[in-house]
Formats: structure tokens, C-alpha cells, sequence
């Protein structure tokens, strides 16, 4: 993988100075530690760090075309770049190179914007068209790889992350409250927001134009739930399986060592199964173990590597929250709540002894309705047609009890249940993924922090693209949802910079476009039966592995916080948000603060309340530490 940046100076045409790329990309290093390019000519400047992963000699960027009127920055690989170069090099384009960027500069040459459509792979880049004076910023269809941009008196900032804009001199470092709104709901920010004001995630599937008028972001592809397979089931099952081959076999071009991640879930396990179908000798496999069982798979890890005599390297870690925190804060650029961003960090430092290229299984609870929480609103769903009207209206009355943390816990539990008894499955689905409830922020802000954030909704946004989903099913719409939000501003986030902290690049098979596109028209009845997930799915994968797997309960990538905030992170955590000069006392009510500490620490661990503060807690320690790091820049 690797990083890009540039400035593009479109009102006022000024020339911009490379040193300021040159910090840019400086500031990028991990994403591309092999090489490092610079181009700037007048009003625009591009930088490039390289990791090499194929055509480790002629692959250097910025890269132009023949007669340096295109040029193309670039992080991501493009896996049917070699069918796309016969047919541009029949139509008279000659390659000085064998990588797939000079690919994407010759096809832009043809297609103009219209190339992303004859891209299948991971992709963010910048295309300057100099006769046309524009600037061409892509991100691919499912946000695998990161890009943001900012426009600011008359020029437009870009960067793969973050920490890349925050290099130009004119940027302010401001917090975004409807973010911050956004991230007590869902632990991260949803796109096109960053915590940081003016500053934008370009969304996946759009691309952006830039020129002298100003930047125009335009959607260019969207998942279809609408249309329907013709498939019996075990032909549905034939042709998933040959379709999910088909995208582990295109992942699998590198010229350096290439394996994968192995957690003995089934998706991991289903990747690894067809690649060492795929490959010439032993897959390289990559396992993580905890000493705290209720997060360990190592034995169900053990059970593939066995059977498919895969080159297996295990590291079992007492994942110590306090050493790599700041670490990843810096690496996130924004707060980020999901904790498994921890354990991602220590497997992919692991893998990246072995390995320059790792497979991965992300993609299958989003695919196949593999997350709990799909069963769950379908099992309330179902129970609601047969509840009497008069217990749904108790439960219209109980979210304000539910939200009021002054209730006892058993009673908020009943009230809880109670008011899943009217809600749509939106609903349902929002109440389920939300740490704070929208209700319940109210009770957390500081006065000044329920002005700015106003009238603001965070669950207005998450109900436009779910009615946006082309579906009649509430399955469907749900995954829909989590593609567009969970799966690429948290999933991809998190394994993009954990794994590129440590220079390592992974790829996920199950995340091609061509085979979503094809597991969306598979019927949602296929997809959960009963109280099961993933159906289709399973009956596929059933001939590569073992009944214990694939009938297993579903173990989530997790670590012991509520545990860690008694023990671990209690001093720390304790001191961060109760210093009376903390970002925390002035955005925040501080005795309901107060309240959630307290009941984390004087609370039965088997209780209803384990996990009902600790997330909660969590996520203001990780908002305030990289308050001191990105807003006060403490650590400069």
C-alpha cells in the first residue's frame, strides 16, 4: 500500500512549495516506507510514499503518461490490470512499466471519470490533467483505502490521512460537534465527516472533480439489494463458492511474500481454505491468541492450519491497553472507539514478520447477515405481531426510563425490552449499534455543548440510507445500512490503520465488488434461517471446513474493557476525565460522568451493568487523549 497527498491552488493559481508536500508525505511514512516521490509545477503539487508490492523496480510515483500531460498518485492494487493493459495497449498506449498505476493513467486517458468503472481492486488516487487544468480524487466502491480532503481559501488539500492536511499551514484544528455527536452513537465518525472541522472523508463509490470553479463529489456506484437470483439452493451454493474462489485467486498476484489472517472464524477460515487450493506450497498463516479464554480461537485457528498444512505462526498477547494507545491515536488521526482496533494492531505487527501481504475475511457478517443484531430485529419483529396493543403503548412511555441513569438497573432492563416492543426494525437496529442513545445525550453535555450541537440527529442520516436501499426487506436494508457505514468507516478503518501502522498491506476477498454485487441478490430467506446467520453462506463452505467451525457461536474480535477500566486503566482513565481542566469537565456533565464511573467500579461483573458504561466511559478517555494530541498538540 502507500500514502498520497497534494495541494491543488485552483482560484488562485500560486505555486505551491514542496516543502509543504514534503511534510505532507513525511508524516505518511509508514503507509509507503520503500520510496518517496515529489511533483509540483505551478498551482499544483502531488507526493507519493511507496510500500512495493508488485513491480518493485518501475513502479516510482508521481507517474506520468508518455508526454507528462497526466499524472497519478495512487494507494491500492488494481487486480485486473492486466486484462485492462492488452486491451489500452491494442488501442496504442505504451507502458514503460509493469505495475498497475500506469494502468489507471492510460485508462483515465480513454474513459476520463468514467474509468473507476473498469477498476476491480482496492483503489484511492489523484489524477492531474494538465491541459484540462483539473484534479481527479477516487476512492473505491467499498472504502477499503482512506481519503480526505479539505478546501480552504481557494485550494484543495488532500491526503490519505488525516495527519497529512493537518501539515498545510492554513488548516485549523476544530472540533466537529455533529461528529462528535455522531461518534458517542457509533464509536467512530461516519463519512464524508472527520472530527475535524472542514475537513472531509470522501465517501466510498464517489469520486471528486476539481478545477478553476471550485470541487464538485459525485457517486459513481452503489450496491443493488433489488434484484433477485434464480437459484436453487444448492446451485446458489456451488456458485457463491466459485465466485468467492475467483476473488481469493486474483488477490493472490505479489512480488513479495504474501499470507493471511486466520482467527478460526469461518471467514478467515474460508479464505485461507481456497487459497491453499489456489497456491503452490503452504499458506503462510497468521494467528493471534489471548490469555483470557472468552476472546481466545486459537484452537478453532489450529483446526484450518491442520487441515490445510498451512506455514502457521501463532502469537498469544495480553493485549496492555496503556502501551499501544497513543500509539493508534496517532494512527487514527480521529478518535476511534472500536477496541478490536488493539488486537488488529498486534496481528498485524505479528503478520508483518512473515508477510508483506495478508488475506483477510472481512466482508462475510455484512454479506450473509452474520451480526447477531439481524436475528435479533427479526425474532422482535416476529414477536411484535403477537404482542397485544396496549403492551406496545407501555413501551412508547419507557425509553425515557431506559435513558435515566437513576433508574435501577433492573428497571431500566424491563424498560429496555419494553420499548423494543413498538419499535420499526430501524429502529430496533439503531437502539442495538448505538453506545450513547440519542435520548440519553441530553444527561451527558455541558450546556454549551447541547447549544452547538443544536437539533442535530445522528439517527437522520443512518434513516436516509437505509429508506435509500432499493428493497422491500428489512434484511437487506440493514445490510445495506452496514455497508454504507459500519463496514467502511469502522471495519475498513480499523484494519486500514492498524495493519498500514506496521507497513502491511491486506486485501479481503470477500470485498470484492463483483462478488457483493452478486451476494446482494441472493434472497435475505437464504441468508438468516431461523436463529441463523450466514446460511448460504455456511452450505458453501461446508465441503472446505469443519463442522465445529462452521456451527460455532459467533466471537467477536473483543478485549476485556470493562475488566481493563477496573484495573489496567482505572488510574489513568480516572485522572483523564475527572481533571477539572480537561476537555472532558468542559464538554461534558460531569457528574453523570461520575455516575457511569461509578457503577463500573462498585457494580457486580456478572451484572446487567458490565458492559452498559465501560464503552461508554471509553469513549471519552480515547475523545480526550487525542484532544491533547490533535487539537493542543501536546505531543509536538
Amino acid at each position: 500500500m502507500c500514502g498520497i497527498a497534494g495541494i491543488y491552488n485552483f482560484r488562485t493559481g500560486a505555486a505551491v512549495e514542496e516543502s509543504v508536500i514534503r511534510k505532507m508525505c513525511s508524516v505518511l511514512i509508514h503507509r509507503g516506507p520503500d520510496d518517496e516521490g515529489i511533483y509540483c509545477k505551478d498551482c499544483i503539487g502531488l507526493g507519493h510514499r511507496r510500500l512495493s508490492i508488485i513491480d518493485l523496480v518501475g513502479g516510482h510515483q508521481p507517474m506520468s503518461n508518455e508526454d507528462g500531460s497526466v499524472w497519478i498518485v495512487y494507494n491500492g492494487e488494481i487486480y485486473n490490470f492486466h486484462e485492462l493493459k492488452e486491451d489500452l495497449t491494442r488501442k496504442g498506449h505504451v507502458f514503460r512499466t509493469h505495475c498497475d498505476t500506469e494502468t489507471i493513467i492510460h485508462l483515465y486517458e480513454e474513459e476520463g471519470e468514467e474509468c473507476v468503472h473498469k477498476l476491480r481492486g482496492m483503489f484511492a488516487f489523484a489524477i492531474w490533467d494538465e491541459k484540462r487544468r483539473r484534479l481527479f480524487l477516487a476512492r473505491e466502491r467499498i472504502g477499503k483505502k482512506p481519503l480526505h480532503y479539505a478546501l480552504i481559501n481557494g485550494k484543495l488539500i488532500f491526503a490519505s490521512e488525516i495527519k497529512g492536511i493537518l501539515q498545510d499551514p492554513e488548516i485549523r484544528r476544530e472540533i466537529d460537534y455533529e461528529a462528535l455527536h455522531d461518534y458517542l452513537s457509533f464509536l467512530y465518525v461516519p463519512a464524508p465527516r472527520t472530527m475535524f472541522k472542514g475537513i472531509s472523508k470522501l465517501p466510498a463509490g464517489y469520486y471528486l472533480v476539481c478545477d478553476k470553479n471550485g470541487a464538485k463529489v459525485t457517486k459513481y456506484w452503489d450496491i443493488d439489494f433489488s434484484k433477485t437470483s434464480c437459484y436453487d439452493e444448492e446451485a446458489l451454493a456451488e456458485e457463491l463458492y466459485l465466485r468467492l474462489k475467483d476473488a481469493t485467486k486474483v488477490r493472490l498476484i505479489s512480488d513479495v511474500p504474501l499470507g493471511a489472517f486466520l482467527s478460526g472464524g469461518i471467514d478467515s477460515s474460508s479464505v485461507v481454505s481456497l487459497m491453499s487450493e489456489l497456491k503452490d506450497g503452504p499458506v503462510i498463516t497468521n494467528s493471534i491468541g489471548f490469555s483470557v479464554k472468552a476472546f481466545d480461537e486459537l484452537k478453532y485457528a489450529r483446526m484450518i492450519a491442520s487441515r490445510y498444512k498451512t506455514d502457521h505462526h501463532e502469537y498469544v498477547v495480553e493485549p496492555k491497553a496503556l502501551d499501544v494507545i497513543e500509539t493508534l491515536i496517532w494512527h487514527y488521526d480521529e478518535p476511534f472507539g472500536d477496541a478490536s482496533s488493539i488486537p488488529t494492531y498486534y496481528v498485524s505487527k505479528m503478520a508483518k514478520q512473515n508477510v508483506t501481504v495478508a488475506l483477510s475475511g472481512d466482508g462475510g457478517d455484512e454479506n450473509f447477515a452474520g451480526y447477531n443484531r439481524y436475528i435479533y430485529c427479526g425474532a422482535v419483529t416476529k414477536m411484535q405481531s403477537l404482542v397485544p396493543g396496549f403492551m406496545k403503548e407501555m413501551g412508547r412511555t419507557a425509553s425515557t426510563l431506559s435513558a435515566d441513569k437513576d433508574s435501577g438497573a433492573w428497571i431500566r432492563k424491563i424498560a429496555n425490552k419494553l420499548e423494543e416492543l413498538y419499535l420499526s426494525p430501524f429502529e430496533l437496529y439503531f437502539k442495538i449499534i448505538s453506545i450513547y442513545k440519542e435520548e440519553e445525550k441530553p444527561f451527558l453535555y455541558s450546556a454549551n455543548t447541547k447549544k452547538k450541537i443544536g437539533s442535530y440527529n445522528s439517527r437522520d442520516n443512518f434513516k436516509l440510507i437505509y429508506d435509500s436501499c432499493q428493497s422491500p426487506d428489512y434484511i437487506s436494508k440493514l445490510q445495506y445500512l452496514d455497508i454504507k457505514t459500519y463496514l467502511c468507516d469502522d471495519i475498513l478503518v480499523k484494519v486500514d490503520r492498524a495493519s498500514m501502522a506496521v507497513s502491511l498491506e491486506v486485501r479481503a476477498p470477500i470485498l470484492d465488488h463483483k462478488f457483493m454485487e452478486f451476494a446482494a441478490t441472493i434472497p435475505a430467506t437464504f441468508k438468516v434461517r431461523g436463529l441463523r446467520g450466514k446460511y448460504i453462506f455456511k452450505k458453501a463452505m461446508k465441503k472446505n471446513i469443519p463442522s465445529a467451525i462452521l456451527n460455532r457461536s459467533k466471537m467477536g474480535f473483543g478485549v476485556p474493557m470493562t475488566h481493563w477500566m477496573r484495573t489496567d486503566l482505572k488510574a489513568t482513565v480516572e485522572s483523564e476525565l475527572f481533571a477539572k481542566d480537561g476537555i472532558v469537565a468542559e464538554l461534558f456533565n460531569a457528574q453523570y460522568v461520575k455516575k457511569m464511573w461509578n457503577i463500573i467500579q462498585y457494580t457486580d461483573l456478572k451484572g446487567f451493568r458490565k458492559t452498559d458504561f465501560s464503552y461508554r466511559i471509553w469513549l471519552l478517555y480515547l475523545f480526550s487523549r487525542w484532544f491533547k494530541k490533535y487539537i493542543m498538540k501536546n505531543d509536538e
